[in-house]
């Protein structure tokens, strides 16, 4: 076993990586982001979503922590808390030992304010969340080496760009900066130190081969029958679909559910822990059909989408760029459909004309995921850990580990997913029965 927080030497931590995560090498975007940051500039990484570059910049981050500071040596700011939580995902998965906190809306102060009081190395967290724990002095910046603003186009999208001004009043002038963004930056902001600063562009280089662009034209009237027809022959496969308002998402939710379709659903209107347990299925494989406003657009840890699906169109390019960017994805292919009614004229900014197809006719084929989502009232806060669910099931649940799916577990609840055949069995056997000598509360997640 190694600690990547007792290693000094670069080559070393990235090897350790490398072994850590089970890859042969790092791809081109991680191995010069590298290069440049160890010339000692700063660096603006420009790059699609799924191009490896949270890798990218941690590589980096972790050769300049110091195991022997008792200080918080890094700062990663994001504009969602869904991407600060995928940060800290990946961080956590290099299993280097430093110690790290994840802050943003909606979490608890009191549980972020615990874990400050013995010191990370690595703080990561949303502007505003990060402003509150400053102010009231829970965060001490002031020997931060690096900070890194992820998806920074991003941030200065959603109007984050005052708070993160105030941020940097309470870092050193020393500190190195990473920023990363998915799109061309007209600007930066003057306090982003700029005359050391150099960029390296990505965009478009990887997902220009691997990004199919599709169209389907039809009329308004047969608009919402036309996309049944389109997802029926994915068979199954993931997508995501896109709207541009919310009211448009949860219109043609209840649409798809009409045909006993299983989606799920994401827009800025639904309260975080809904967006939350919504996300949680789609991941696990509970629902295979995500509508979404751009919310879903990046940001967020869901892998292997070969379908995206524009039910409607954005107006800004960049809008397009970004929800493109769920497929085609590390080196996979993937497919982005274009729904057209005949009033409707391609955008400017789709230069290729993409392919134009017909999905069968009114062949509403619903393929129902083959596991189900259920709640556990029992999270990281009650001790609990995916062995000792995986235990309960199989013990008091009796069934066998191979109908067991994904596990993911909060502060305070947990989910897992089961085989659906199963579900009513588990319900009953496990009723009244305790986890870990905890009372719990155990349901098909709504």
């Amino acid at each position: 076993m190694f600690y990547l927080y007792k290693m000094t030497d670069s080559k070393k931590i990235e090897q350790a990586v490398l072994d850590q995560l089970g890859f042969e090498s790092l791809n081109d975007i991680q191995q010069k982001t590298i290069s440049v940051f160890s010339k000692k500039k700063d660096l603006l990484l420009l790059a699609p979503t799924g191009s490896g570059k949270t890798l990218a910049f941690l590589i980096p981050l972790l050769q300049l922590l110091d195991s022997n500071l008792n200080e918080v040596q890094a700062l990663i700011i994001a504009p969602t808390r869904e991407l600060a939580l995928q940060i800290e995902k990946v961080f956590k998965s290099l299993k280097s030992q430093h110690k790290v906190t994840c802050c943003y809306g909606g979490h608890e102060m009191r549980v972020e304010r615990n874990s400050l009081l013995s010191t990370p190395s690595l703080v990561i967290g949303t502007p505003g969340r990060l402003i509150d724990h400053l102010s009231k002095g829970n965060i001490d910046l002031s020997h931060a080496k690096l900070v890194v603003l992820d998806e920074f186009d991003k941030s200065l999208e959603l109007g984050f760009e005052d708070q993160i001004r105030d941020i940097f009043r309470f870092l050193p002038k020393s500190q190195r900066h990473i920023l990363t963004s998915a799109t061309p930056m007209d600007r930066l902001p003057e306090f982003v130190p700029q005359e050391k600063i150099e960029e390296l562009n990505f965009i478009g280089e990887t997902e220009k081969n691997l990004l199919k662009q599709k169209v389907v034209y039809t009329t308004v009237k047969e608009k919402s029958d036309t996309i049944l027809s389109l997802v029926s022959g994915f068979k199954g496969d993931p997508c995501i679909i896109f709207c541009n308002h919310r009211e448009s998402v949860d219109r043609l939710s209840f649409f798809f559910k009409d045909y006993e379709f299983v989606p799920s659903t994401l827009h800025g209107g639904m309260d975080q822990a809904e967006r939350e347990i919504n996300l949680i299925k789609f991941r696990m494989g509970a629902s295979n059909i995500l509508i979404a406003t751009d919310l879903a657009s990046r940001g967020l840890d869901i892998p292997e989408i070969k379908h995206v699906v524009h039910y409607q169109l954005p107006k800004q390019e960049d809008a397009y760029i970004h929800r493109n960017g769920r497929t085609a994805r590390m080196n996979a292919s993937g497919v982005s459909y274009l729904i057209l009614t005949q009033e409707e004229y391609l955008p400017r900014y789709i230069e290729e004309k993409p392919e134009e197809i017909t999905p069968e006719a009114n062949a509403f084929l619903p393929v129902i995921p083959e596991y189900v989502c259920l709640y556990i009232s029992a999270g990281k806060g009650d001790k609990i850990s995916k062995g000792d669910i995986v235990g309960y099931l199989t013990k008091k649940g009796d069934i066998k580990g191979d109908a067991i799916g994904q596990i993911h577990i909060q502060d305070k609840s947990s989910y897992v997913a089961i085989r659906k055949d199963l579900v009513d069995t588990v319900l009953q056997n496990v009723r009244n029965e305790k986890l870990k000598k905890t009372n719990v509360k155990i349901a098909v997640a709504r």
